[in-house]
């Protein structure tokens, strides 16, 4: 289907908020600590406008918040404090995720991930009380109230899955209480909030207290996914609970992966892709549910999301996860307040460290360095302006409130693929597959009523052009690239193609031409 996009600068616009840049995600604090990993988050900070910065692990040992001796709780923020005064200056505030429980506060010493998380509920709910306590006061003590005010304060990660809480929902809406309880006593103004569950089901598996996996086999024998109902994980429990308790909910949090992973009658487990348009969906249904809740002016932040929830997915390396980006962010604005991408770095090591340079891992930067086609696609939507100027199939037109500038975006997700961009896992192969799908389409994009001479810069993000994977195809795919190697592989990743225009003596601009499948364009007015 051709895209067309037209718009003047004298039309009325809507509002557009850039809640894809709110907020975005990292592996957990310690790797925070590293040069590279600073190094990147400043480039995503000053390219995306990223405003927010969530991770796990900020109560694990290799943080030092939190031992005993004899029973008496010590506290050390030497390192926390490192990390947050570095993220502050370079202009980037904490999500807080509280979580996971050190070892001296761990009843379960089965850890989670290569670097050994405590997926467990504290042992002593006093203490933890206490942890937080002392947290919050010395951040309060240390950048004062007004400054932490307008951090937000999320409980745990992920308590509806075993490997990260292993305990019960009901043990997991008794620390919610006593958390948030404990940051109200110290200033009714913070915010806090919550579930913070994993992706949504089509059946009851998290309905009871724990998990049944018996419900799996509603969406394995399904002939058809899409035609299942999709539901948030807790959601509902959750904000009947706090009204029940009279308990405050700043925020609502979960994490809408377009993915499941469901068990069989043979207990195999099988991943899922859910059709294009399920983010979207998922996005409708959450604001929906939060609308008609005791809490309707509670926030939403999804405080994970991806095309998958696989490290391993080589798919997050290719061109068509940047095109997914910029097709589910902007076809889902106005629903929600943030969705934060997991994650902006490769600098990720719940599996240990990747095997290749490029090894399917969640950042839009790799290990090395190397921009990934998903930096570019949030690069691009940071560049649209706040008003919503047209909306049409493939494209967005926007204009910035305070200049008066036009930019617009579009990009040609192919008919052919009708899911969200499927993982590829183990090998390449489906996402080269993915890749290769689709015809190109014409693009018309058409402004008017600009200024005469204004010049236009037209950027392409495609197959060659801003694109890592091809720079390192190019190469032979060396797993282990020197330095001059990985030097011309950061400088292809940042080269899409430029091509500047000039408005003609009418004050117009027109654009005809072709798009590729999975490429993305920003036009934008200098």
């Amino acid at each position: 289907m051709p895209i067309t996009l037209h718009a003047d600068k004298n039309q009325a616009g809507k509002p557009l908020a850039h809640f894809w840049s709110y907020c975005v995600g990292a592996g957990r604090a310690n790797e925070g600590l590293r040069a590279n990993w600073q190094e990147q988050l400043q480039c995503v900070v000053k390219e995306c406008g990223f405003k927010y910065l969530r991770f796990h692990g900020l109560f694990h040992d290799d943080m030092f918040v939190y031992r005993e001796t004899e029973g008496n709780p010590i506290y050390n923020f030497q390192y926390i404090d490192d990390l947050i005064d570095r993220m502050l200056e370079m202009g980037i505030r904490p999500f807080v995720e509280l979580g996971f429980a050190p070892d001296d506060l761990a009843g379960d010493k089965k850890p989670t991930f290569w670097w050994g998380a405590h997926g467990v509920p504290p042992n002593d709910p006093g203490k933890w009380a206490g942890l937080v306590r002392e947290t919050v006061l010395h951040w309060i003590a240390r950048y004062e109230i007004e400054e932490v005010k307008k951090w937000y304060f999320e409980v745990w990660n992920e308590p509806n899955l075993s490997f990260f809480f292993r305990g019960t929902k009901s043990q997991y809406f008794e620390l919610y209480k006593i958390t948030a309880q404990t940051i109200k006593a110290i200033d009714a103004s913070l915010r806090v909030g919550g579930p913070a569950t994993s992706n949504f089901v089509p059946d009851d598996r998290f309905a009871g207290d724990t998990e049944d996996t018996s419900c799996h086999r509603k969406e394995t024998g399904a002939a058809d996914l899409d035609a299942l109902e999709w539901r948030p994980v807790w959601v509902n429990d959750f904000l009947e609970f706090c009204r029940q308790n009279e308990l405050p909910v700043d925020f609502i949090s979960t994490h809408p992966y377009p993915t499941d992973w469901a068990l069989d009658a043979q207990g195999v487990s099988s991943p899922c892709t859910r059709e294009v348009d399920s983010t979207r969906k998922d996005l409708e249904l959450l604001r929906r549910i939060v609308d008609a809740s005791p809490y309707p002016d509670a926030g939403i932040h999804l405080t994970e999301w991806s095309s998958s929830p696989s490290p391993r997915d080589f798919t997050h390396d290719y061109l068509q996860a940047a095109t997914f980006v910029v097709k589910s962010n902007l076809e889902s604005a106005g629903l929600v307040d943030s969705m934060a991408y997991w994650t902006f770095t490769d600098v990720f090591e719940e599996h240990g460290a990747g095997d290749t340079l490029f090894h399917g891992g969640f950042g839009m930067i790799n290990f090395q360095g190397v921009v990934k086609p998903t930096f570019h696609a949030y690069r691009f939507l940071h560049a649209l302006g706040d008003e919503l100027l047209c909306r049409a199939p493939g494209g967005v037109v926007t204009r910035d409130r305070r200049t008066g500038r036009h930019t617009a975006i579009a990009w040609h997700y192919p008919r052919e693929m009708s899911r969200s961009v499927p993982a590829s896992f183990h090998s390449r192969d489906v996402a080269d597959r993915v890749l290769g799908m689709g015809e190109s389409e014409a693009l018309t994009v058409e402004l008017a009523d600009l200024k005469p001479g204004v010049q236009v810069l037209v950027e392409t993000l495609g197959q060659g052009n801003g694109d890592a994977m091809s720079a390192w195809k190019s190469m032979g795919q060396p797993d282990a690239p020197t330095r001059e190697q990985t030097r011309l592989l950061r400088q292809a990743a940042e080269a899409t193609k430029q091509e500047h225009f000039t408005v003609d003596e009418n004050g117009r601009f027109r654009l005809d031409r072709t798009i590729a499948p999975w490429n993305i364009v920003l036009i934008r007015e200098l």
